[in-house]
């Protein structure tokens, strides 16, 4: 059964994408370079990791010597894009606005974090109308 193009990640899947996008494209050994030392993941597992997003479509691979070198398909704002509609269907009835009420609601939220919030939304406002 083919898996479909517009599932999410895993949370390990999503640790994998982090460092290919950072990287463009690397091989297993590659990404297990980047990840945290305590990580301690066996290449073969790495290699399952990879061929899993490979099978999602979240990866390509091309085979050079010994080894595949694996590329993202999607971009990271892209992916970024495709999980917060997905968190807004699932959690916010489909309503961005209470998402982002949600998020402004944060006490943690500093002055400034807001400010950037309201001028992201200035410039959308500006540059639809006109």
């Amino acid at each position: 059964m083919k898996k479909k193009k517009s599932e999410l990640l895993t949370e390990v899947e999503l640790e994998f994408m982090t460092e290919l996008w950072a990287l463009e494209e690397g091989t297993v050994r590659d990404v297990l370079q980047r990840l945290p030392d305590d990580r301690a993941l066996a290449y073969t597992s790495a290699a399952t990791i990879l061929r899993i997003l490979e099978a999602k479509e979240f990866v390509t691979s091309r085979k050079a010597g010994k080894s595949h070198i694996y590329t993202p398909t999607i971009s990271k704002d892209a992916y970024q894009t495709r999980s917060l509609k997905d968190l807004s269907v699932k959690l916010f009835d489909d309503t961005p606005a209470s998402l982002v009420a949600a998020l402004v609601k944060d006490e943690d939220l500093s002055d400034e974090a807001l400010g950037q919030i309201r001028a992201l939304v200035d410039r959308r406002l500006k540059n639809d109308s006109g």
